[in-house]
């Protein structure tokens, strides 16, 4: 019974992580082509918080909400058009980079450098998977999608990753502080 009671409570952090990944999308500066937005941070806060699978869980769920039409992504869009379109890449990679940075920081430690290494990381994959879509979905020469899909985007990536680090590894200890999180909980599969 125990297990199944932190399966559920994992599962419930996950929900409430989607949803904070909802809000925190539509916090955004437009450019032309891809727009910076808080769902990167949000991203990270999933992985740093609750690890590999459900970090990733709680990406996907956010994914999902899109996916159906909410108006969960960026300026309030939603719907299966939004991940078959231009931006829809950087939303897939949120997926891989989730999933990534949690193995990571659960291969080493939840701490400050890990994260921000796992973080860093994760925008990579995200801004890489991102201009490969954005490259076929708007018809655009590679020099095109890199300079406007992941050059202008590398510095607030960073600054992004590293501030996900920090208050996704003082969230995470505080919670595990409280007891509202276990060590167990994250890694048990």
């Amino acid at each position: 019974m125990h297990a199944t009671n932190e399966r559920l409570k994992m599962s419930l952090y996950a929900a409430l992580m989607a949803g904070i990944t909802a809000i925190l999308a539509q916090l955004t500066i437009p450019l032309p082509l891809v727009p910076i937005t808080g769902q990167t941070l949000a991203i990270g806060l999933c992985a740093t918080i609750l690890g590999k699978r459900y970090g990733t869980m709680a990406v996907a769920l956010y994914i999902a909400m899109g996916a159906v039409g909410l108006p969960v992504f960026s300026e309030a869009k939603g719907g299966f058009s939004v991940l078959v379109g231009p931006t829809g890449g950087y939303i897939i990679g949120f997926i891989i980079s989730a999933y990534i940075m949690g193995l990571i920081l659960e291969k080493t430690r939840f701490t400050l450098t890990p994260a921000v290494i796992a973080n860093i990381i994760g925008m990579v994959i995200t801004l890489v998977v991102g201009a490969v879509q954005l490259k076929f979905a708007a018809g655009l020469t590679w020099d095109q999608a890199l300079s406007g899909g992941v050059y202008p985007f590398i510095i607030v990536g960073v600054i992004k990753a590293v501030l996900a680090s920090v208050l996704g590894i003082t969230i995470r200890r505080r919670l595990l502080a409280a007891k509202l999180l276990s060590q167990h909980d994250v890694k048990a599969a």
